[in-house]
């Protein structure tokens, strides 16, 4: 379903890219970038995203948190 998702995401306007990680205990996180709150709330209601939201509340996951925030500024030093 995570590969489903990620794939329709990246047809739909304003995604700007996912990063995820899961550890060995399978704790994880994914966050994935949008262009506008606007495309933010389009991806949360679209009609193929909403089955996997349901599923994930009621089966794979027993807490989840989800954060919108606004990424102002990123820098770093790229993998060799």
């Amino acid at each position: 379903m995570a590969q489903c998702m990620l794939e329709l995401a990246t047809r739909q306007p304003g995604f700007l890219g996912v990063e995820s990680v899961r550890g060995t205990d399978g704790f994880g996180i994914t966050v994935s970038y949008w262009a506008s709150q606007a495309d933010i709330a389009n991806w949360k209601a679209h009609v193929e995203h909403l089955p996997a939201q349901e599923t994930g509340k009621h089966l794979w996951y027993e807490s989840y948190e989800l954060r919108i925030a606004k990424v102002e500024r990123a820098y770093g030093k790229p993998m060799a």
